[in-house]
Parts: C-alpha cells; structure tokens; sequence
C-alpha cells in the first residue's frame, strides 16, 4: 500500500482511476462525518504575508483553505460560472462558493462515491457535485466562466487533453486557475502545452517554499486525524499521502525532487 501511495501518478493511466476511486472509499469509510473534507498540501504565508480572514469554524482548515485562495484570488469570481475538476472531498468547492459567491459552482471527480458523499454534506446555494472525468468533461463548449484545477492535473492519463477540455468549457476570455506539484525542470513543458492548447500566461508562481510550509505547520492536526480514525496497518500509508513532515513527499518538496507552481491564464 505504501508503495502505490508514493508511486500513485507514475503508475499506467488504466491504473489511476480504478485506484482513486478505491482510496475515496477508504476515505470514507473512515471518514463518515467528513471531518477530513480537504485533500491538497496547503500553503502558508511567508515573511509577515497578512492572513485571509476565516470564520471560526474553518480555522482547523486554515493551510488547506489559503491553497484554493492564493490559487482564486486574483479572479473575479461573484456572479459567475465556476468548475472545479478534481474536487475531491469538496472542501475547496464548499469555501470559494462560501466565501467567493459564484452564482455557479460545480464539482467534477471521477469517483461516484465521493460524488454522493458531496452532495450529501454540503448545502450551499449554486454548489453541486457531478461525476465526470477530467479527460472529457461533461459539459458543452464556453458553458463556464472559470475552470479551478488544484493538485490533481499530474494524475490525469494525458493532461494536454485535460487542457483542451478546460479550453473548450470555457468562454472566451475565461479563466484558468491551474496549480499542482511539478517534476523538477518540467515546468517549461507544462507552460508550452498551455499556450499549445490555447490559453495565455496572466501570471505563474513557484510556491514549493509555502506548500512546504503549509505542511509543516499542519503536520500535527494531519497526523492526529490519522491517529484517530485510520486502523495500524493503514496508519504510514495515510502519512505519505497526507505529505507530513518526514514523508517522502514532504521531502520531495524541501530536496528539490518537485516544485509547486500556480497559474492564472486566460482561454485566447
């Protein structure tokens, strides 16, 4: 199982979706009450960066919550029509239709149960959860204002496709708002499919310093969960997944292995 959660995205593409959707359901097998509703690394601020103001009850998700926002802040999101590929758990879709007010916002992810599970816990106006892959979304052509894509696109069988899929669902002038771990000098591959697949730079940032330490100072609330829902056997497996500190991707992070970076880009 360790294996499989260190190797998971250099695994063949046929392997990837049957494998994601069995961890969703161990997740929610262990999780019922979705007190774990977030799945990204998080981010952290750097020297005296000012803090987004939370309410109290997503305090406990702070790291989590500051990724999706640095990845969405810089776009105006109120009144629009946002997708999300790769929801997960949903946490993130669940903040920025709190806290952003989309008239719109959608989930995609590959798993039906986590799907269900979405749509089961969470009631805000305009936020819903839909099963559909990333590879062929399922909606028509210039149906959406904005695409959020946060550290899921590295696990997709042929991310260029996963490009011109985003391109096709967006209007014109709509954004992609695109962040996820990247191999070390991959970066300039990943900006020419981009451009290749018709979308325009606005802005990019290496963030690997604030992901790295968004992990750190988020290792303790992630290994307590572990401790308390996840059964012995699972408990290591679970650690790497999560990324706390001494994984090997926690390190992979600090050793120069992978970068983290975040786009905002505009579909041509």
């Amino acid at each position: 199982m360790t294996n499989i959660v260190d190797n998971y995205c250099e695994f063949p593409a046929v392997l990837r979706r049957p494998m994601w959707k069995v961890w969703h359901k161990l997740l929610i097998r262990f999780d019922k009450d979705i007190t774990v509703n977030f799945m990204n690394y998080g981010y952290a601020g750097l020297n005296g960066d000012k803090l987004i103001e939370l309410e109290k009850n997503d305090e406990i998700n702070r790291f989590c919550i500051q990724l999706y926002d640095h990845v969405v802040s810089s776009v105006k999101l109120e009144n629009k029509k946002v997708v999300e590929i790769g929801s997960g758990r949903g946490g993130g879709a669940h903040y920025i239709a709190r806290y952003y007010k989309p008239q719109k916002y959608t989930g995609v992810d590959i798993s039906t149960s986590v799907i269900k599970f979405c749509n089961q816990f969470y009631n805000v106006p305009g936020l819903s959860f839909v099963e559909g892959r990333a590879e062929k979304i399922p909606f028509d052509a210039e149906t959406y204002d904005a695409v959020v894509n946060v550290e899921s696109a590295r696990c997709y069988s042929d991310i260029k496709i996963f490009f011109r899929e985003v391109h096709r669902i967006l209007d014109p002038d709509g954004h992609f708002l695109f962040a996820d771990m990247i191999e070390k000098g991959e970066v300039e591959d990943i900006r020419k499919k981009l451009q290749s697949c018709g979308f325009t730079i606005n802005s990019e940032k290496e963030i690997t310093k604030n992901v790295a330490k968004g992990l750190e100072l988020d290792t303790k609330r992630r290994e307590m969960l572990i401790q308390k829902r996840i059964p012995g056997l699972l408990k290591k497996s679970f650690e790497k997944f999560a990324g706390t500190k001494g994984t090997e991707r926690y390190e992979s992070l600090n050793n120069g292995k992978f970068e983290y970076w975040s786009f905002v880009l505009t579909k041509n």
